[in-house]
């Protein structure tokens, strides 16, 4: 069985309240928690956070909160405190961004779909590269990939290099990927890395996974065709809502 868990911090140092944002008549929260109870992949969807404010928000509309930690560094560590409270035996939780208001549930079932056989470790998105400009975005992660689609570098910088080749062209020479941050993790692989030290490349790269691939890990990587839109500040807000009258 897999589980959803949404985690949802209400202190935030660039957006404080973010879960609790309204959207169209919705909070960003219950837009997220609706839209992942829609997966037809998942057996649970629960929230986890830290605050009173979101628990009971959560429990007036229905849906299912664990109040978990303060502490927790990222959203890895509090999934597994969620994990842990919950009563049923999960394989796999896959962490679904809390920032995402209008995430496709066919996204999500497109990750869990290579979860099936138990093997996987931890697996995560990506979507094709299509132009210059994004790929030389260092605010896009990009993901470099083994025969088997498991990642072997994840980096704001452009890999692999082309020689040879004008940078304006490396996108039509070359398969690139971007990273798209939703997370599955196997249970019990998910209680290893919440407990590994900070590692040199997740440092320098500002990205948690590299810690897991730094330890030994291994993240299959699922090609999506969903964007992701998140709200990492007020000003996406406006961004988001007119992508929903667009749709």
């Amino acid at each position: 069985m897999i589980v959803g868990i949404i985690p949802a911090r209400y202190a935030s140092t660039r957006f404080p309240g973010k879960p609790l944002i309204d959207i169209d008549g919705k909070t960003m929260l219950q837009r997220v928690y609706e839209q992942a109870t829609k997966s037809k992949a998942l057996a649970k969807v629960v929230v986890a956070t830290d605050d009173e404010r979101i628990v009971d928000h959560v429990t007036q509309f229905g849906g299912e909160v664990v109040m978990t930690a303060p502490h927790h560094p990222s959203g890895t560590d509090r999934c597994l405190e969620a994990l842990q409270q919950l009563k049923e035996p999960y394989q796999y939780v896959i962490n679904i961004q809390g920032d995402e208001p209008f995430i496709e549930p066919e996204q999500i079932d497109e990750l869990a779909a290579v979860l099936n056989d138990g093997t996987t470790e931890l697996a995560t998105q990506m979507i094709a590269v299509d132009s210059h400009e994004l790929l030389f975005d260092k605010g896009e992660v990009k993901v470099v990939l083994n025969t088997s689609n498991e990642a072997l570098f994840f980096s704001r910088m452009v890999i692999p290099f082309i020689k040879g080749v004008d940078e304006k062209e490396w996108h039509i020479h070359h398969r690139y990927y971007r990273h798209v941050g939703m997370y599955a993790y196997r249970s019990d692989i998910l209680q290893q890395i919440a407990g590994l030290p900070v590692s040199a490349l997740e440092k320098a790269e500002s990205l948690e996974q590299l810690r897991w691939l730094e330890n030994g890990f291994r993240i299959k990587c699922v090609v999506t065709k969903y964007e992701s839109h998140c709200i990492d500040e007020p000003g996406d807000v406006l961004k988001v809502l007119q992508l929903m009258n667009q749709h």
